[in-house]
């Protein structure tokens, strides 16, 4: 469908100016909350300040070192198995990348926002949302059968191009007929690479990816960026470049000419889950992103979790001991945890300062550490929504074309009602994808909170000018300096990592970064791979 753009003068140079004016000093006036998960834990420890002694002694037979979705897919599992006598530890924030906020009763993202429907290989994903009442039918089907509620409806997703919204994320209005043609001839591979499988009988690209094909013959696809591939494949259209690359920046953090060629193509050849009751490619999502579904993973769990973040992870000979700490206005508080075996779902960056001699389980801090990459999430309360046009419906998902931004997400769109609700939630996401991951942290460190709404308002002003920011209440942005790991080319060649998944001891672990991205799929794979290792060893 071919859309209008709704920017235009407002009546006029003369009411325009007034009110672009008027416009200015209403963003200088929007109050913001500003949170950085972990930062100030971090920096108390990397200060090197000293701890006090532990308060209290808590016994338990496993411990669960932070609660993303590694560890509460762990959770998840030893409770499906049986067993009982576990305990978490939140880490600083729970939930992690997974977590959300609320204003009132509009819940809104913090960190990811959806969740694609998994794919048959996929049967960890499948069984876990089986569980929790979001897959209603035949979980191991080809086209198993969801929740309606949680199913993305329509519309689903817009792009303003050139001044015009269009359907979809790929750019094609006003498109020449030659770039249409590679357009066309990049999903024809995708398509391809999709059904081809390895000599070893395996499909290329799986999620979880250790089922993906090991076949040497596809090595080189890490070698090289996604970029060079499609350099090397005669692939020149501007239009289809910036898709690529908004892409690698939405799930990776990180531009296309960064990311592993592998690593990219995984993020189409992948996913082709199918429901019964939805379209193929369709995904799943709430008002408040994935931080219902981490909810009910932790109270299907019926785990023990406690406050505090674990600062020493080491075995003893009487079993595993965890130092922990919780810090509540900058006064720090301490206890000690002992268990038979520990599962350490904490990103790498975090592990490697946090696991006693990490170094002896073939993990290399210097050699082995992945890149992260930082992140932005504003969530603008909307006391109004701002005005549309109707040849231009407002989406779920709103993409303009520039960087870094990747535009916004509206909370309530899954909201089934008859009239739009009052107000919103407008989530905003921007990948720091211009500039250095080091140069990015520094910047979240030191800006200003109207320099981070400058930043994180930069698609919703492109989009709606003037006529935004009087419908804005406040806003509430999250600064994750080391969001997720970046799969750079050799990422899946890392030894540390493969090391850390093979550990099989007192302390095992369980994160996406032992995959190499970070993704509900991978976390939850080895979460579930760990809590088995930890029921067996007993």
């Amino acid at each position: 469908m071919e859309r209008r753009s709704f920017i235009a003068a407002a009546g006029g140079a003369a009411l325009a100016a007034v009110a672009g004016a008027a416009g200015f000093t209403r963003w200088q006036e929007i109050s913001a909350t500003v949170n950085y998960p972990g930062r100030d834990e971090g920096h108390y420890l990397r200060d090197h300040r000293a701890l006090p002694p532990p308060s209290s002694v808590i016994d338990t037979d496993i411990v669960i070192a932070g609660s993303g979705i590694a560890g509460l897919a762990a959770a998840w599992q030893l409770n499906r198995d049986g067993h009982r006598g576990a305990l978490m530890i939140d880490g600083p924030q729970a939930f992690g990348n997974a977590a959300g906020g609320h204003f009132g009763e509009l819940e809104y993202p913090t960190g990811g926002h959806y969740l694609p429907l998994p794919s048959p290989e996929s049967t960890h994903v499948r069984e876990i949302l089986f569980d929790l009442g979001i897959l209603l039918k035949d979980p191991y089907a080809e086209k198993p059968t969801y929740d309606e509620r949680f199913i993305l409806h329509g519309p689903e997703e817009r792009l303003l191009y050139q001044g015009t919204w269009q359907d979809g994320f790929l750019p094609t209005h006003g498109v020449p007929a030659a770039e249409l043609a590679q357009h066309k001839r990049f999903f024809a591979e995708v398509e391809r690479l999709r059904a081809l499988r390895g000599s070893d009988g395996r499909r290329i690209f799986v999620f979880p990816t250790v089922l993906s094909s090991f076949d040497s013959a596809f090595d080189g696809l890490d070698r090289i960026t996604l970029k060079q591939w499609l350099d090397q494949k005669g692939y020149t259209a501007p239009t289809l470049h910036w898709y690529l690359n908004y892409c690698c920046r939405d799930d990776y953090g990180t531009r296309y000419d960064k990311v592993s060629a592998w690593a990219g193509l995984h993020y189409y050849c992948s996913r082709w889950g199918q429901a019964a009751n939805a379209g193929n490619g369709a995904w799943l999502t709430w008002p408040g992103g994935m931080a219902p579904v981490a909810k009910a993973m932790a109270e299907k769990s019926a785990i023990a979790r406690r406050a505090g973040t674990v600062v020493s992870l080491r075995n003893t000979a009487g079993g595993v001991e965890a130092l922990c700490f919780d810090l509540k206005d900058g006064v720090p508080s301490t206890y000690l945890v002992r268990a038979r075996k520990a599962i350490c779902a904490m990103p790498m960056f975090v592990a490697a300062r946090v696991v006693e001699d990490i170094a002896s389980l073939g993990f290399d801090a210097k050699a082995h550490m992945p890149t992260y990459a930082p992140w932005m999430v504003a969530n603008f309360l909307m006391k109004d929504f701002p005005e549309e046009i109707p040849e231009a419906p407002l989406c779920w998902d709103n993409v303009v074309y520039q960087e870094p931004g990747l535009g916004y997400v509206v909370s309530t769109h899954q909201d089934i009602r008859q009239t739009p609700p009052s107000n919103t939630v407008f989530s905003a996401y921007v990948a720091l994808s211009d500039r250095t991951p080091e140069q990015a942290r520094k910047w979240m460190m030191t800006a200003t909170p109207s320099a981070l709404i400058e930043l994180a308002s930069a698609d919703l002003k492109t989009a709606y000018g003037w006529k935004f920011a009087p419908c804005v209440e406040r806003v509430d942005i999250t600064l994750r300096g080391h969001a997720m790991a970046a799969p750079l080319p050799g990422f899946r060649s890392n030894a540390g990592a493969a090391a850390l998944r093979d550990v099989d001891g007192p302390i095992t672990f369980a994160h996406a970064d032992l995959s190499g991205f970070s993704v509900f799929e991978e976390a939850a794979w080895w979460g579930c791979a760990a809590a088995k290792k930890a029921i067996r060893l007993r």
